[in-house]
């Protein structure tokens, strides 16, 4: 099983709500820098959070990529959801090549302990930083951190 967990890029400070927070023209850049590592990785679908800003670099990630799977929206990907639940609902998928779009806290939390094993141990995310994962379950602390890239 393959694992890419994508932090959203840069963002206004400032929206009416967090969740409305569109990304800045940088935060677009980092995104298009960000796809780059994912071509020819055969995703089978990219799972997104419903916040305005992982909409926003999904879509550039799919317009990059040429995409053609299915992107879904799924309300367990905003940054204060929880690991464990998250967990839950992975579970359940049956596809082995899988791009998540997310936020900080969540990210970090959720990479760290599919890794470690811990939840105290978080994996450093800047915004448009992409870890892959790779095991044979998608378990705590059974996956191998592959590569970690941070927007240049």
């Amino acid at each position: 099983m393959r694992l890419w967990l994508l932090r959203h890029g840069q963002a206004e400070p400032k929206a009416r709500t967090d969740a409305q927070r569109n990304l800045t023209d940088v935060g677009r850049r980092e995104v298009e820098g960000a796809a780059a590592p994912l071509q020819d990785q055969s995703l089978q679908v990219i799972l997104v959070s419903p916040y305005q800003r992982a909409q926003q670099t999904a879509e550039i990630v799919r317009q990059a990529l040429g995409f053609t799977g299915p992107v879904e929206t799924v309300p367990w990907l905003t940054p204060d959801s929880d690991p464990a639940d998250a967990m839950l609902y992975l579970d359940r998928r049956t596809e082995q090549r899988l791009l998540l779009v997310t936020h900080q806290p969540l990210v970090g939390a959720l990479g760290g302990w599919l890794v470690s094993g811990h939840r105290d141990a978080p994996l450093p995310m800047a915004t448009a930083s992409l870890a892959e994962l790779e095991g044979e379950h998608l378990a705590a602390g059974l996956m191998h951190l592959v590569g970690l890239r941070h927007p240049s």
